[in-house]
């Protein structure tokens, strides 16, 4: 649905005296309305104001809206107004810890202050809009864990002995039990593991701490919110939870809402992926063997029995897992059937190993409540066990990933991969992954909510939702692509050199790097080098180094907030990044004046997901190329191009090494879906757009 771009008048004195939710979205956006009057850089942007009457009427039909709004629409206030307004249960999904952050801690309080006028003192920070603010349960203290650790501490060294003093202080006055308040805790601090409040290790009611525990009290704020602010990690962990638990009164946090707004996206597809799969790993059946050991010990019930079980189940799990077959990093696992004709017996005996323990535990005459979590954990590992490694499921996927090296214990992990204290063990997780989400979105969410909307800068291909609607299993939306408010034609110029080689051939690193060279030299550095592999990365990166004068930071080098601040406070530096920077970064003003992209990112072919993907369209007799992969790479280009113009007075270049987009049939897809960026194929169009010609 397409609204139209009539002029908007201004706000008359006559029409601007209704507030709050009174005031109409014209009365607030437009020229002389709120937004002016509060805003110290108000502009009038059409886009926003056209998206928030999409999302109002969306809102008041109960229908689902899929829009696009380009970067600098201002979108956060377009569909907070309309959900202020609406008087419903709203949540709001992110795909970043950041925009949750500006929505909170920003936008809502600007909101609240035009809208209402400020708070007076000594109210609490939302009096008016009640507003809460959710994220993932292991950024949570538990304080029944920090009890026990009391009781009988598992601590090694002095950093986590000064660690758990700090944390055991700060318990003593947070309101929130968000670890983001212990600025000195280092990012990956695995005494942090031993404490945070994840689901596996929950007790729920049956827990000494319910009532004072933080989940229960982010429970409580939830339940008496009007908007609940989450990330899209968090909501389908919750809604994957509910889908196990049907029936069963109070699974998951989240309340029921009528309504969802999920921003960015464009990420949909692949979180709701791996929060509808499963995961059974070595790491995991450790973890329940050291919890269990480290209970029993606390409360003195392990006997020879008990201390047998634990040790037989470590012994059946390291067997098991080191017999999967080889393979770096994610692959296949396609001869499930031949392995278990080969080591049924082992796989039997890691089943029987699992049982044992459960029976172990049961049996206990007097046991505390962890106990019985114990046992649901060992039988939940059983179940997903058995269906990684016997289910014929024809939406599912099954593969193997392989994180880490054996005897080489890794020193920077990944946020998913700190519980990876590998100890001379490499970490191996069987894989479970639904191919087609669509059907499972559309029976247990879409046919839920009364309206949807999903909205990003980057959804829509060659102008139309087609491939976001298929691939998420959306029926009958309303739909509308805005323009941005930047004017990309005078902000931004493409380029792509016509000359190189081909990104496939071997010749193409070494003419790449030296065309990088040349136009860092153009652009005085202040770049993104933006690259589809480490591999390309780190060769070009190597080849550049003391043949450029700026300073070149890389990606893996320092933690990615740390190579972030170091750009923007180092003139004339260049970031060499691969995926984790192609979306979600804000750099403003002319410290970032050029994004170069060394080739279309189209999803690699050998990702057990992808191929899967693949395979299943080209099955139906579909084809995988047009409909899957060339649209997939189309919305992560227009990722990978949005890091440069962030604002009305940004400029600089794109350059994209990969002149397919030129030459190829789908090139024009590719094309059609970016802005109106002013395009070139010429070095000396590039030296002009500097001054230097």
């Amino acid at each position: 649905m397409a609204l139209p771009s009539q002029s908007v008048p201004p706000v008359t004195p006559r029409e601007q005296s209704p507030g709050g939710k009174e005031a109409s979205l014209h009365q607030f956006f437009a020229p002389g309305g709120i937004l002016s009057r509060t805003h110290p850089l108000y502009e009038f942007r059409r886009g926003q104001l056209q998206m928030a009457q999409a999302v109002e009427q969306a809102l008041e039909e109960k229908r689902h809206l899929i829009v696009e709004a380009g970067t600098g629409t201002g979108k956060t206030l377009a569909y907070l107004l309309p959900v202020i307004r609406s008087g419903k249960r709203v949540i709001i999904s992110t795909g970043t810890k950041n925009l949750q952050e500006q929505l909170f801690y920003k936008d809502v309080p600007f909101l609240e202050q035009a809208l209402y006028g400020k708070p007076s003192s000594g109210a609490s920070s939302n009096p008016r809009l009640p507003v809460c603010y959710m994220k993932g349960r292991n950024n949570y203290l538990c304080r029944k864990k920090l009890y026990d650790l009391t009781d009988q501490p598992v601590l090694s060294g002095l950093e986590e002995i000064e660690q758990y003093r700090a944390i055991a202080a700060w318990e003593k006055t947070t309101g929130t039990g968000d670890r983001s308040e212990l600025a000195e805790l280092p990012e990956m601090s695995p005494l942090w593991h031993k404490l945070d409040a994840r689901a596996e290790t929950c007790l729920g009611q049956k827990c000494s701490q319910w009532e004072r525990c933080f989940i229960t009290e982010m429970r409580r704020r939830a339940m008496e919110s009007d908007i609940v602010i989450v990330n899209h990690h968090l909501f389908f962990a919750d809604l994957a939870i509910k889908l196990q638990a049907e029936g069963v009164p109070d699974a998951g946090i989240l309340p029921e809402a009528s309504a969802v707004i999920f921003d960015e996206a464009h990420e949909l597809e692949d979180v709701a992926a791996n929060y509808f799969g499963i995961s059974v790993s070595n790491l995991r059946v450790e973890e329940l063997a050291r919890d269990v050991e480290n209970s029993l010990q606390h409360n003195r019930l392990l006997s020879a029995s008990l201390s047998g079980a634990v040790g037989s189940l470590r012994e059946r799990s390291q067997l098991f897992f080191s017999l999967l077959p080889p393979g770096e990093g994610r692959f296949a696992f396609e001869t499930r059937r031949e392995f278990l004709e080969e080591n049924g017996d082992e796989f039997l005996a890691l089943n029987q190993a699992l049982t044992r323990l459960a029976g172990e535990l049961e049996g206990l005459p007097q046991k505390p409540e962890e106990i019985f979590n114990f046992v649901r954990r060992a039988q939940e590992i059983q179940v997903q066990l058995s269906f990684a490694m016997e289910s014929e499921d024809r939406n599912t996927v099954f593969w193997i990933e392989r994180r880490g090296r054996a005897f080489s214990p890794q020193r920077h992990r990944d946020t998913d991969k700190n519980k990876e204290k590998s100890q001379g063990r490499q970490n191996v997780y069987l894989q479970a992954t639904p191919i087609d989400v669509g059907p499972i979105l559309r029976e247990c969410l879409w046919s839920k909510l009364e309206c949807a909307v999903l909205t990003s800068a980057t959804l829509a291909v060659g102008g139309g939702f087609e491939y976001i609607r298929q691939r998420l299993g959306m029926d009958n939306t309303r739909e509308s692509v805005l323009p941005s408010h930047f004017d990309y034609e005078s902000q931004a110029l493409l380029y792509v050199p016509p000359d190189l080689p081909d990104p496939r051939t071997p010749q193409f690193t070494a003419k790449a790097a030296e065309r990088i060279r040349r136009l860092l030299e153009i652009t005085s550095g202040r770049a993104f080098v933006l690259f589809t592999s480490y591999a390309q990365m780190n060769e070009i990166h190597q080849r550049l180094l003391g043949e450029v004068e700026f300073p070149l930071l890389r990606q893996g080098d320092a933690p990615k907030s740390v190579l972030l601040e170091e750009y923007r406070l180092t003139p004339n530096a260049v970031l060499f990044a691969t995926s984790s920077f192609w979306q979600g970064v804000d750099v403003q003003g002319e410290q970032l004046s050029c994004v170069i992209i060394d080739r279309l990112p189209f999803a690699v072919p050998s990702d057990p997901v992808v191929a899967a993907r693949v395979k299943a369209i080209d099955a139906e007799g579909g084809n995988a190329f047009f409909q899957y992969q060339v649209p997939a790479a189309v919305i992560t280009l227009k990722q990978g191009f949005g890091r440069l113009i962030r604002s009305l007075h940004d400029r600089g270049l794109l350059v994209l090494l990969d002149n397919r987009i030129l030459k190829k049939q789908y090139g024009r897809v590719f094309l059609d879906s970016l802005p109106r960026y002013q395009k070139t194929t010429e070095m000396r169009a590039v030296e002009e757009f500097f001054g230097l010609a």
